[in-house]
């Protein structure tokens, strides 16, 4: 029995990284989504939704693929219907992380995997937190200008220098706060027969 074709249904260059720590084959495509929140009133809503969307539009075009959705919003203590996302300009990058010094910063976490086929399907949210060390304005800026997060949501790359921005990390899996836990992407392709490792 063949193994099935296996893609990501993403863009990103972090979630490829994360996929290449697998060794395994797959490819990557990106879906067609539209990723404004609908009204959601909290961040797993609406990270759920949007990594389900992303795995289905795919998996309709492949339908005998295992495909992998993910989507992250973060958001802070207190307020999780107001999201924190991709900040795309300096400026916006700016604002967020004034915003983020010294508090606590979740992050909801998506993952769905479909194989239409088969009607297989599993979606889920996945947590992690992140306390900010208060910023000073030029640290900010030298961050923003060293590491250009402006498509990371939160404006930081935890894997790289972001890491520096940080008081206290808290979570199950690293993974998670990249934006793919990958803990639990691995459980569910073991279900499907996927050999890792």
């Amino acid at each position: 029995m063949s193994t099935p074709q296996i893609i990501l249904a993403s863009s990103s260059q972090t979630r490829k990284d994360l996929m290449n720590r697998l060794r395994i084959d797959y490819q990557s495509i990106v879906p067609d989504i539209d990723e404004s929140p609908r009204g959601e009133n909290h961040a797993d809503h609406l990270a759920k939704r949007l990594a389900f969307e992303k795995a289905k539009a795919i998996s309709e075009q492949y339908p005998e693929a295992i495909v992998i959705g993910s989507d992250q919003v973060a958001w802070r203590e207190g307020a999780p219907d107001i999201f924190i996302g991709k900040p795309l300009t300096v400026e916006k990058a700016m604002k967020q992380l004034q915003a983020n010094s010294d508090k606590i910063v979740y992050f909801s976490t998506a993952l769905s995997v479909q194989q239409q086929s088969t009607g297989f399907e599993q979606t889920l949210v996945e947590h992690y937190k992140v306390k900010f060390r208060k910023l000073s304005l030029a640290e900010i800026e030298r961050y923003i200008e060293v590491e250009q997060p402006l498509m990371c949501a939160g404006s930081f790359k935890c894997e790289s220098l972001g890491i520096s921005l940080f008081e206290q990390m808290n979570g199950q899996d690293q993974t998670t706060l990249m934006g793919m836990p990958m803990i639990q992407l691995c459980h569910i392709l073991r279900q499907l027969n996927i050999l890792v490792p």
